[in-house]
């Protein structure tokens, strides 16, 4: 399954632009509002999961952030996202990954998610990405995903569509959730994607 949603991905990205894929943002504005609303100080450790060729990291960058890490399936993807930020690519930490077959080697301050996780539909891997940030994430989660409201379909492939409650009992195990928000996204062909974006703060056990 692993290869099949590989090879999908990376011919996405070999094959199409920018302006061809629905989840373009020239301005990542929610996810830049949720990550700044979190104050984390600039050493902060943050992950962008399935960034792809996402501008997150650019604006990250450009706001003084040190330690950010972007992890995607294709690797088309990463060397595209490198070859747009030229010299300042070697300042990122590049990861060419699954999500399911992610293995950390350390902790994350923030992890930020725009429409990877509700790719996952079968039970046993959206339990495994829950135990996944679980263990890996040490202060925030911030979510983005089709909501109850949203598209039944991206890039051809089925999703799992959110609300606030699901959401929420979603990660509740270690998680508290903070402030959810809608965001109706126009895609680069003038058509609406309704989002639901989440955050949420590790419940540290005593």
């Amino acid at each position: 399954m692993t290869a099949i949603r590989k090879e999908h991905w990376e011919n996405i990205y070999q094959n199409k632009q920018p302006d061809e894929v629905s989840w373009t943002q020239e301005t990542p504005q929610i996810s830049l509002d949720f990550i700044h609303a979190l104050n984390l100080p600039k050493s902060a450790a943050i992950i962008d999961i399935g960034g792809g060729e996402s501008k997150l990291v650019d604006f990250l960058l450009n706001e003084g952030y040190e330690d950010i890490t972007v992890l995607d399936i294709s690797s088309n993807a990463i060397e595209r996202a490198k070859k747009r930020l030229g010299l300042n690519a070697h300042k990122i930490n590049w990861i060419v990954s699954d999500i399911l077959e992610f293995k950390p080697t350390r902790q994350y301050d923030c992890w930020h998610d725009r429409a990877t996780f509700h790719f996952l539909t079968e039970e046993g891997d959206i339990r495994k990405y829950v135990e996944l940030v679980g263990q890996f994430v040490n202060k925030y989660l911030v979510i983005g995903t089709f909501s109850t409201e949203g598209p039944l379909k991206c890039s051809g492939l089925d999703i799992t569509q959110y609300n606030e409650n699901n959401m929420e009992k979603t990660f509740s195990s270690d998680f508290l959730r903070l402030p959810c928000s809608r965001e109706t996204h126009i895609t680069p062909f003038n058509t609406q994607q309704n989002f639901i974006f989440c955050s949420f703060e590790k419940i540290h056990q005593v």
